[in-house]
């Protein structure tokens, strides 16, 4: 099998760049789904025509988007079966079945629903069509929940055995999986992340409206509505970031010590609220981590254990081991997984040569040492620790930007209900520029998730080098770049399309 270091980069690059692209257009559909179910409630309660007019403006902008994230988003499955055939074969069987719930019931009944809602203005019921633009946006969300859980049981693998006849991960307990409560906390933080964005967009598109004294009575109507959904959505967001850091602590150390550039465990560890990490600071020297930051003391220890007085492990206290707080080190887990490695050879060998009782003993052997069977695959212990820099950074720009978002719908909502909001340029001129913070948000938080847990396809089980399929890293370097123009083209014509009919504008609608 070819598993150079270009295959490996190139598989990653290419399936980044799509996750990438692709998180682009998702969470303002689940977003202004929402929004816009909201917004046609308001016109079948009041049958004010300003609110249909309303709703359809935006639906137009809804649909120009769905469009486009859908072709991400089909090709996104597809690079599962191209480049990551290995991890599709290894754990096809509990990773694909919430991908096959998501098109069977919520994909097919967010386009349904879709279409009626639409185009079915004139042709079916006040009530019928708003239950299809409720319908959509629920759907909309399901689809996201099936793919969350498919995600957060890579982060945490749970329910599910190894088998050892087949070399495949096969579920055991589906409710386990669902459950699972690192998917639940990531699909509710993914979620609000998406209804947040959403109402950023709606924001600011309704302040340049404003800026320009066009459709002031639409643009007012539209800014309370996403200010109000924003508000409580951003809250909703900040509570179940709490309880997503509270998991990654639990189940990814490693994550949390980057995400806040710990390298030396601490009781009462506290999380860096601004800092710029040491470029030359390497894992187990003595360097300070830090050219220069501001602490919150104890927070850390709080935000992932709930105890202000808890130890939280650093960067070389995972890799090198503690002893104090019982923590093995890299090197001892890969020791314990080559022994899992070879077990599962010795057993598949003993297994042809109907050795039974030292098939036994192997397949007991591997049963022992099973949960870190992928750390028999590293080459040295540092290869456990992700991108410190990255990881860091983007945990820090997502959380600052997260906290003034909640502040902005806070003054725009507050001074819509003054109705003063057409007198502060200044807040109109900040809703406007901060959507490109929102989507900055976005893309920062998938970093983190993913970029945070690597070396690893599944936590601790398979990582990424052994996840790849065996193919020519020429064919993939090829369609990374044809990829990459395509998806800039698609975003271009958004963009473009996007701004025309925001320029025509309602009226024109």
């Amino acid at each position: 099998m070819e598993h150079t270091e270009l295959l490996i980069d190139y598989s990653r690059a290419q399936f980044a760049l799509t996750a990438l692209y692709h998180w682009i257009f998702v969470p303002l559909t689940l977003g202004l789904t929402f929004i816009i179910a909201i917004m046609e409630t308001i016109y079948v309660k009041t049958l004010d025509k300003k609110w249909k007019q309303i709703t359809k403006y935006w639906m137009g902008l809804l649909a120009i988007n769905f469009a486009i994230g859908l072709a991400t988003g089909i090709i996104m499955e597809f690079e599962f079966g191209t480049n990551w055939s290995n991890y599709s074969w290894i754990v096809g069987d509990i990773f694909g079945a919430p991908l096959a719930i998501e098109g069977l019931m919520a994909f097919f009944m967010e386009s349904t629903f879709f279409a009626v809602m639409f185009f079915g203005w004139d042709k079916v019921s006040k009530q019928a069509h708003l239950t299809s633009t409720w319908l959509v946006a629920i759907g909309s969300n399901l689809s996201a929940l099936w793919i969350l859980i498919a995600n957060g049981w890579m982060q945490h693998p749970v329910g599910m055995q190894f088998n050892p006849d087949s070399a495949r991960n096969e579920m055991e307990n589906f409710l386990e999986v669902i459950f699972n409560p690192n998917a639940v906390s990531k699909f509710l933080h993914t979620i609000s992340s998406g209804y947040v964005l959403a109402s950023l967009f709606v924001i600011s598109i309704s302040a340049w409206y404003l800026l320009k004294k066009r459709n002031v009575a639409f643009a007012k109507k539209s800014i309370v509505v996403a200010a109000s959904f924003g508000l409580i959505t951003s809250i909703l967001m900040l509570t179940t970031g709490d309880e997503s850091a509270h998991q990654v602590a639990l189940n990814q150390p490693m994550k949390l010590a980057a995400m806040e550039g710990l390298y030396k465990g601490e009781d009462r560890a506290g999380i860096v609220a601004f800092g710029l990490l040491e470029s030359e600071k390497e894992i187990g020297d003595e360097k300070e981590p830090f050219k220069f930051m501001f602490e919150i003391p104890g927070a850390l220890s709080f935000l992932g254990y709930h105890d202000i007085n808890a130890f939280v492990p650093g960067i070389d206290d995972l890799v090198y081991g503690n002893k104090e707080h019982n923590l093995l080190s890299v090197r001892e887990k890969m020791l314990i997984g080559k022994q899992a490695v070879q077990a599962l050879s010795d057993y598949k060998k003993y297994k042809k040569q109907n050795n039974t009782l030292a098939m036994n003993e192997a397949l007991k052997t591997f049963r022992a040492t099973s949960h870190f069977m992928g750390y028999g695959y590293l080459k040295k212990p540092e290869d456990a620790v992700p991108d410190v820099a990255l990881t860091f950074y983007s945990f820090h720009i997502m959380v600052a930007a997260g906290s003034w978002f909640l502040v902005l719908f806070i003054l725009v909502l507050y001074f819509s209900m003054k109705n003063e909001l057409t007198q502060k340029k200044w807040l109109l001129r900040l809703g406007l520029v901060t959507l490109p913070l929102g989507y900055i948000a976005q893309e920062c938080g998938w970093i983190v998730a993913e970029v945070g847990r690597q070396p690893w396809a599944i936590q601790d089980l398979l990582p990424v080098g052994m996840a790849t399929s065996n193919v020519a890293s020429t064919s993939v370097m090829i369609t990374f770049w044809l990829f990459a123009i395509l998806f800039t083209a698609l975003l271009i014509a958004e963009v473009k399309i996007m701004l025309k009919q925001i320029s025509i504008g309602p009226e024109g609608h």
